[in-house]
């Protein structure tokens, strides 16, 4: 299959055809750069100089595609030009060729035309004067350094300036994609944040009022219906203000939506109490100091959601929430009872999120948690695997860092 040579630029070709009419009116003026007498025109005549002359101009047309073939080409039209009367549209072309080759050529052709034009240029100077001794000699240089050498250094100069523009836009897309990167993780981590609050603040509001509805519906007792009605009505009413609070975190902190401070140890207690309200048998033993504020709403959102999962899944006993703090960590534990599930009590469906959201929760801190049954007959760790009884637990420690204390 034959091989298809990438067509000229249209601005290559643009000039090649101004060389070729350059000269073209040169020589239709009898203008030529030595006259026939000149004795290194081995070539006379007028029509010679058009051969070199639409060589070079087709060279033109190679200047980006082939720049080296088009130089190496070039070389021999301008030696072929040398000995005739010469045109000066052929010289121009040459140093464009010279130009070119540098700027769009590889970089070791870049460096190799560079060095030899400045070579020859030095050459010129020096041998003419040494062998003439006269000081017109050190105008061939001159022209040699015209010709080759300052085109060649500047196709250099714009090369370097192409590719600093270059590796400066490649910067500037690569600066792009990482901050596009760095949004997208920090939406993504923003809203996994706020789905950990909105299950923290209302899942146990909402499990409340499941348990308590489902047992107003089945038992026909005026009176366990009416107190269901009234913890219904309460976790309602603080499940909405809540979600107020919820909202006032997502808006602007303007008007009267203000967001609310994040909860603290301190309010353990209120917690427990809202928990024994609801029908859990809840302990608290909670010993700390100041505590960095991460870690105390990471500690009190996982009792929390351990109390919440307490009132959907555990069977009837005791709860107890231990937070014990060390020299460099806080240990939070919670302790259910599991196993020897009622089949005939209320309860509400659970969706897995509040294991998940409490071990990111751990995760962010750089501690460690784990949650499951203990002291169960069974291995298994579903409710029917462990029908002999014991206990679910939830730890985590929480690594506090020196100098964040309160």
């Amino acid at each position: 299959m034959p091989v298809r040579l990438p067509r000229p630029h249209r601005d290559d070709v643009r000039i090649a055809l101004a060389g070729l009419l350059g000269g073209l009116l040169l020589w239709a003026a009898g203008l030529g750069t030595r006259p026939e007498s000149d004795p290194i025109v081995l070539w006379s005549g007028r029509w010679p100089i058009l051969l070199p002359l639409v060589v070079i101009a087709g060279c033109e047309l190679l200047r980006r595609t082939h720049p080296r073939t088009g130089l190496l080409v070039g070389v021999a039209a301008l030696t072929l030009d040398t000995v005739t009367q010469g045109s000066l549209a052929t010289v121009v072309m040459f140093t464009d060729l010279v130009y070119a080759a540098v700027l769009y050529g590889q970089p070791a052709t870049a460096r190799r035309v560079l060095w030899i034009s400045g070579a020859l240029t030095v050459l010129g100077t020096v041998v003419p004067f040494a062998v003439l001794r006269v000081p017109e000699a050190l105008l061939i240089g001159v022209v040699i350094g015209v010709v080759s050498f300052t085109p060649g250094a500047t196709g250099w100069v714009v090369r370097n300036h192409r590719d600093a523009a270059e590796a400066a836009r490649l910067r500037a897309e690569q600066t792009a994609l990482l901050a596009e990167i760095d949004r997208v993780q920090a939406v993504t981590a923003e809203r996994a944040r706020m789905a950990r609050e909105l299950h923290d603040m209302v899942a146990n509001h909402l499990s409340a009022i499941a348990i308590h509805s489902t047992a107003a519906l089945s038992l026909d007792d005026p009176d366990t219906s009416k107190q269901a009605l009234g913890v219904i009505r309460e976790n309602s009413v603080e499940g909405l203000a809540e979600m107020r609070r919820l909202i006032g975190i997502l808006r602007d902190s303007s008007g009267d939506t203000e967001p609310a401070a994040a909860p603290t140890l301190d309010g353990l207690g209120s917690l427990v109490e809202h928990a024994r309200g609801n029908g859990l048998d809840v302990g608290l033993d909670c010993a700390h100091t100041a505590l960095p504020a991460p870690v105390e709403l990471a500690a009190y959102r996982i009792v929390q959601e351990s109390l919440t999962n307490a009132l959907k899944h555990a069977s009837p006993g005791r709860v107890t929430v231990s937070l014990v703090q060390r020299d460099h960590a806080l240990d939070v534990t919670v302790t259910s009872p599991f196993g020897d599930v009622r089949d005939d009590g209320p309860r509400a469906p659970g969706s897995g999120a509040g294991l998940i959201g409490m071990r990111e929760r751990v995760a962010l801190l750089q501690g460690t948690f784990e949650a499951g049954p203990e002291g169960a007959t069974g291995a298994g760790t579903c409710a029917e695997d462990t029908a002999g009884g014991g206990t679910w637990t939830v730890r985590a420690t929480l690594p506090i860092t020196e100098g964040e204390t309160a």
